[in-house]
């Protein structure tokens, strides 16, 4: 194999990784978004449930114990 020849390939190769490594840090990216609009969306609802059960829990009269 000549050196042209192989230097050829390796340019090649150079391209292709180039390529790859720029879609899979789009991928990256927008999963990225995705796990952020992800975490938003829990830290409201975990809100809203904890709003819900405080509205939903019996309120315990303060009573002195029998014995006082």
């Amino acid at each position: 194999m000549s050196h042209e020849t192989r230097l050829t390939e390796l340019e090649i190769r150079i391209t292709e990784q180039d390529k790859i490594i720029e879609d899979l840090s789009g991928e990256i990216a927008e999963q990225w978004k995705v796990i952020d609009h992800l975490r938003t969306k829990l830290n409201a609802l975990t809100t809203r449930f904890l709003e819900l059960e405080e509205q939903t829990q019996p309120d315990i009269p303060v009573t002195r114990p029998p014995h006082w």
